[in-house]
């Protein structure tokens, strides 16, 4: 049975970890690409949408009987800007799309304890809300979720992921938004094939334990060892901080010095492993980046920093405003939009990353 918010009630109740194994896959998701090829009529919706993400806007000619609500609760309390982006970009399309709106954002760090986040979210739930943006990453997400999705009057968009999950098959989320893990991976995976010979030794810095480690971490090593061609020497869950990613760094490179490059799945991780390279004088070893926001952009400007695969960030607040406007009109909406990436390097000329900053943050460097 369908429930609604004022009846809806519930309770959810890392140290750095050595990765031997992986702490989640992806085998419960359909991958983007797979999802879109399955399910045909998305691709007229997504293309849709697209569209509209690309081109200037076109105000909302239709009323409301009153502003439309958004609870937002993000992992935002991080280095990376994503987020905070995020909801600038979603914020200055509204207004420009004069959609009358609403918004309540709670941002919280990454690995916090899920007690807390429960405690945001629940207070979202109460509130009402029509549109509710969170995000996906572990287990206790996945179980709030899926009560959320039996609140009939409430939609979900989650933010930062682009593979639905099989299991809810066609009582899928709103919308699925982000950038797909897997494509950005496979980008930077190409890079490092392209700078290294076979045989090469690399570490591996996950994210916390969960989905991003699987999307970011585990595929990467897929990419890079089809056929044992590249080396893991050792590999660290983090709690997605700077602080840890320093801590594991240090670890890793007593214990498998021998390394060329280390993967880092996060803007957090990779600075602290930057930090921990200079503090050792180990700076020959190569760091990546993931995602491309000011922290990385100013480590590459610095020469700290050596690859990222960028995003064009505000495409994705432009595509959550885009789609709510097209709810509105109803439209038909597509389930999962991907925005798009580029390769940056320290090699790259200062004029190249601003054209791209200036693509990428159009509304958010406002």
């Amino acid at each position: 049975m369908l429930r609604t918010a004022k009846n809806w009630i519930i309770a959810l109740s890392c140290n750095l970890i050595f990765a031997s194994t992986s702490f989640a896959t992806l085998d419960g998701y359909w991958q983007y690409d797979e999802y879109l090829e399955e399910h045909p009529e998305q691709q007229t919706y997504l293309s849709t949408l697209s569209a509209l993400v690309s081109e200037d806007p076109v105000p909302f000619a239709g009323t409301t009987e009153r502003p439309v609500k958004i609870s937002v609760v993000y992992p935002g309390r991080q280095i990376s800007d994503y987020w905070v982006r995020n909801i600038a970009a979603l914020e200055a399309r509204l207004k420009e799309l004069s959609i009358p709106y609403e918004m309540d954002s709670v941002f919280s760090r990454p690995g916090d304890d899920i007690r807390e986040q429960s405690a945001h979210l629940l207070s979202a739930i109460q509130s009402e809300p029509d549109f509710l943006i969170f995000t996906l990453d572990s287990v206790k997400h996945r179980k709030f979720i899926e009560h959320v999705l039996q609140v009939n009057n409430i939609k979900l968009i989650l933010q930062n992921i682009t593979t639905p999950v099989r299991a809810w098959q066609d009582h899928q989320p709103f919308l699925y938004v982000g950038f797909d893990h897997v494509l950005g991976t496979k980008a930077l995976a190409e890079y490092y094939q392209s700078q290294f010979p076979e045989s090469t030794n690399y570490s591996m810095l996950y994210f916390s334990q969960g989905y991003i480690s699987a999307a970011r971490g585990d595929t990467f090593i897929d990419f890079m060892q089809p056929n044992d061609t590249y080396h893991l020497q050792s590999s660290y869950y983090t709690r997605a901080n700077r602080e840890t990613g320093y801590t594991a760094t240090l670890a890793m490179l007593q214990e498998a010095p021998d390394v060329s490059f280390i993967y880092a799945c996060s803007t957090d991780i990779a600075l602290g492993a930057i930090d921990a390279l200079k503090e050792i004088d180990r700076e020959e070893i190569m760091v990546n980046g993931w995602g491309g926001g000011s922290a990385e952009l100013e480590a590459i400007a610095q020469g700290d920093m050596d690859v990222t695969v960028m995003r064009m960030n505000d495409d994705t607040g432009v595509a959550i405003a885009e789609a709510i406007k097209m709810e509105l009109q109803g439209q038909n909406v597509p389930t999962v939009y991907s925005g798009d990436f580029e390769i940056v390097t320290a090699k790259d000329s200062p004029e190249r990353i601003d054209a791209l900053r200036q693509r990428a943050f159009r509304y958010s460097d406002r």
